[in-house]
């Protein structure tokens, strides 16, 4: 059966999650299935989603409000769904209350939880998780306890599904080439992070780790870009790095990025659920430096993948860096590892072919 979902997202930002909804949307769409997405006309997602082959319509609801709401209600009643799948807060509140004004004609809600950002203990959250919304999906175990915990929410309505990635793109190669095409220095260990740059990436614990490392031959690449660059390149001045860090910007194939790095580092200290980074960094045969937080630590096995450090410890970080640098054969067997992991469970179309299962138990109720 073909189903016709709607893909809401509030959020004007660019990053893991608006990937992912564009990614399984693509992936709908493959398989025959009808997708739309709605989103701000300002919103990044919406720019790219033709990038994506995702139809898109701008709406108003990058705020809470009767405008949004209204909007939202139009298209629910002008177009029919057999599922609304939301993103955001702010969009999953609008599209409840438009459909609870559309009474039996609306579709159900999925709510997707990307982060691990706590869920508010109140009586219109508890009807917004309990009621207005037909099934929940976060993006890892340790998501799903919180939110069944938080929100007190059946755990039969309440599923974990990670990202999934592209595994034809994102595989080992030539680090030597990939480093020409991407204008790194060669003949020098190249340490790297792809990431918003958001503060709780923990992009400044990187900074100060590198700055303080020994050895002075350690580039820093910080592929991304976001609402600390401005910060994060003057912390970069202030520790003297100069020449030793790339800022990159955002890149829409970061796949050859990967390829140029020897280690890959995620130091985040909060809002994390499974980092599509991190797995993308593994399936190119990264050894990668992470902390446990969210969900990471469901992808990442410490000393086996890779090496988790505790958050908002630039010591730490610097050690683990280190050490894996020092050690080659130490870093390439992590990095063998977490490509096999990679190969066997971050692939995009399991990914599709678990929220579809997710859509249909929904419409069924």
């Amino acid at each position: 059966m073909t189903l016709r979902v709607l893909h809401t997202e509030a959020s004007l930002g660019w990053g893991g999650q608006e990937i992912r909804i564009l990614s399984e949307a693509r992936g709908l769409a493959r398989l025959g299935h009808e997708v739309l997405l709605a989103a701000p006309a300002q919103a990044r997602i919406a720019s790219e989603a033709a990038r994506f082959g995702v139809e898109a319509i701008a709406l108003p609801i990058g705020r809470k409000g009767l405008g949004g709401m209204a909007a939202l209600r139009r298209l629910l009643g002008a177009r029919a769904f057999d599922v609304v799948n939301t993103h955001s807060s702010t969009d999953t509140w609008l599209a409840a209350m438009a459909c609870a004004t559309l009474g039996r004609r609306a579709p159900p809600i999925v709510r997707t939880r990307h982060i691990s950002a706590p869920v508010p203990r109140n009586p219109a959250t508890r009807w917004l998780y309990r009621s207005a919304t037909r099934r929940i999906v976060t993006t890892g175990e340790r998501l799903r306890a919180q939110v069944i915990a938080q929100a007190g929410v059946d755990p039969a309505r309440v599923v974990s599904i990670p990202t999934g990635i592209a595994l034809d793109r994102f595989q080992p190669g030539d680090a030597a080439a990939a480093r020409r095409e991407v204008g790194l220095p060669a003949g020098v260990p190249v340490v790297g992070i792809v990431a918003t740059l958001r503060s709780w990436k923990g992009h400044r614990y990187l900074l100060e780790a590198i700055a303080g490392m020994a050895r002075r031959d350690v580039h820093l690449a910080i592929v991304g870009d976001g609402p600390q660059r401005a910060a994060l390149e003057l912390r970069a001045v202030e520790l003297d790095l100069g020449s030793r860090v790339t800022f990159a910007g955002n890149r829409d194939d970061v796949a050859p990025w990967m390829r140029a790095f020897d280690l890959f580092c995620l130091p985040s200290y909060a809002n994390e659920g499974v980092p599509q980074a991190l797995m993308q960094a593994m399936a190119c045969g990264l050894a990668v430096v992470s902390t446990p937080v969210g969900s990471i630590d469901e992808i990442v096995a410490d000393g086996d993948t890779g090496v988790m450090v505790a958050p908002a410890d630039a010591a730490a970080l610097r050690a683990a860096i280190t050490r894996l640098l020092d050690d080659a054969p130490a870093r390439r067997a992590l990095g063998e590892r977490a490509a096999a992991r990679a190969r066997e469970r971050f692939g995009e179309s399991l990914m599709v072919e678990r929220m579809l299962a997710v859509f249909e138990a929904a419409r069924l109720g």
